[in-house]
C-alpha cells in the first residue's frame, strides 16, 4: 500500500494527513498492546507464585508430604488437560520452589512487571538472596532478555562485583558497585604473547562487548589520551565516561601482575583529568588498573581506593566451566573473609599489617 500523503476532508473545514493519522493511531494501539502484555506477564508470574504457595502450605503441609507427592502427578495431568502444557509436573515443582525462594511478595510483585517467568526460573538457580536481588535489579535496569541474564549468571557477575567491592573501604573515593574483578575479556579473541597495544586495539575493535562486560551507562571518550605537563606528554590508555556516575573513568592496561608504582602513575592521570578535563557538574574522575594478576592484599594495604583507584584482573580466556566456578568461588570466599576480618579489627596500621599477612598467599598461586 502506497504511503503517499493525501488529505482527508473533514466537515469541509479541516483536513487531516492520512499517514500521520494512521501512525498516531498505530502508536496508541502498540503502546496499549505492550502494556497489556506486561500486565498479562505479571499476572502469570504471580499466579505461579500463588499456586506454589497453596501447594506448599495446604497439600504438602502438616505431615501430608508423602500423600501430597503422590497426588501431584494426578493434579498435573488434570491441569494440563484443562489449561495446557504449562502445568507439567516439573513446572509445578518449580512453582513450589518459586514460592519458597521468593518470600518477599512486594519485591516479586514489582519485578514481575518487567521480568518474565523464564527470567525468574534462571534467577531461582542463584543460591543466595543477595545474589538473586542483584540479578533482578540488573535485569530490570538493563532490560536483559532471558539469554543475556543466563549469561550474566553463568559468568558470575554478582560474585565478581562483590570481589571488587571487598577492596573498598568506608573512606573509598571509588563508588561501590562500579567495577568487577576479574573482567572477562574472552570475547576479544586475543592470542598468546599479545602486547598491551594489542589488548587496547582488541577492546576498541569490539568496544560494544567490552561495554557489556563493564556494565551499563559507559561511553567511550578517547584512546591514548594525551596529557601534557611541563612540556612532557603522557598518554592514558583508555578514557571512558560513566553517565550513571557522572564522572570520567581512566583505564590503564597492564600485562603481568600489579606493581605498586602503578599507583603513582594513575594518581597523576586522575589529578590531570580533574584539573584540565573535568566539566562543571561532573564528579571527580576514578581510575581502573587492569592487569593479568592483582595481588589483592597489596592493593588493600596501599589503600588505592582512597585515591579513587581500583585494580582488577582481566582474563582473556575462560577455563572450563568447573574450573572457572571453582576459581571464582575461591576468590569470592577470600573476599568475604577479608571483609569479616576488617569488621573485627580496629582501623590501624596493625589491622593493615594483619590483612597483608593473611593475603600473602597470592605468591603461592604463581
Amino acid at each position: 500500500m502506497s504511503k503517499k500523503k493525501t488529505k482527508l476532508a473533514l466537515h469541509d473545514e479541516t483536513s487531516i494527513d492520512e499517514l500521520e493519522l494512521f501512525e498516531c493511531v498505530s502508536s496508541i494501539i502498540e503502546n496499549r498492546k505492550h502494556r497489556a502484555g506486561a500486565y498479562a506477564n505479571r499476572e502469570i508470574v504471580l499466579m505461579y507464585w500463588e499456586l506454589g504457595k497453596y501447594i506448599n502450605s495446604v497439600v504438602l503441609d502438616g505431615g501430608r508430604a508423602s500423600y501430597g507427592k503422590n497426588i501431584l502427578s494426578t493434579l498435573s495431568t488434570k491441569l494440563m488437560s484443562a489449561y495446557g502444557n504449562s502445568f507439567y509436573l516439573e513446572n509445578i515443582y518449580r512453582m513450589m520452589r518459586f514460592n519458597n525462594v521468593f518470600i518477599d511478595f512486594e519485591i516479586l510483585s514489582t519485578a514481575s512487571t518487567k521480568l518474565s517467568w523464564s527470567h525468574f526460573c534462571e534467577i531461582m538457580r542463584v543460591k543466595t538472596e543477595e545474589g538473586r536481588l542483584f540479578y533482578i535489579s540488573d535485569a530490570e535496569e538493563r532490560g536483559l532478555g532471558v539469554h543475556a541474564l543466563r549469561k550474566e549468571i553463568s559468568r558470575k557477575a554478582y560474585e565478581r562485583r562483590d570481589i571488587a567491592n571487598s577492596q573498598l573501604s568506608e573512606a573509598s573515593s571509588v563508588p561501590m558497585n562500579t567495577f568487577k574483578d576479574p573482567f572477562l575479556l574472552d570475547v576479544l579473541g586475543l592470542k598468546e604473547n599479545y602486547l598491551e597495544a594489542d589488548l587496547e586495539l582488541a577492546i576498541l575493535k569490539d568496544v560494544e562487548a567490552f561495554l557489556l562486560e563493564f556494565g551499563k551507562g559507559l561511553a567511550f571518550v578517547a584512546r591514548q589520551k594525551r596529557m601534557t605537563m611541563d612540556g612532557v606528554d603522557f598518554k592514558l590508555d583508555l578514557l571512558f565516561y560513566s553517565r550513571d556516575l557522572r564522572r570520567l573513568i581512566a583505564i590503564e592496561l597492564k600485562i603481568g601482575e600489579f606493581k605498586p608504582e602503578y599507583k603513582g602513575q594513575m594518581e597523576f592521570y586522575l589529578k590531570w583529568l580533574d584539573k584540565f578535563d573535568r566539566r562543571d557538574g561532573e564528579n571527580a574522575p576514578v581510575g581502573l588498573i587492569l592487569c593479568t594478576k592483582a595481588h589483592r592484599g597489596q592493593i588493600e594495604l596501599m589503600e588505592l581506593d582512597k585515591a579513587g583507584i581500583a585494580v582488577a584482573e582481566y582474563w582473556t580466556q575462560l577455563p572450563p566451566k568447573i574450573d572457572f566456578e571453582r576459581k571464582i568461588n575461591e576468590i569470592f570466599t577470600e573476599a568475604q573473609e577479608r571483609l569479616e576480618r576488617r569488621k573485627l579489627l580496629p582501623d590501624s596500621d596493625i589491622r593493615r599489617e594483619v590483612e597483608y599477612f593473611y593475603e600473602s598467599k597470592d605468591e603461592d598461586d604463581e
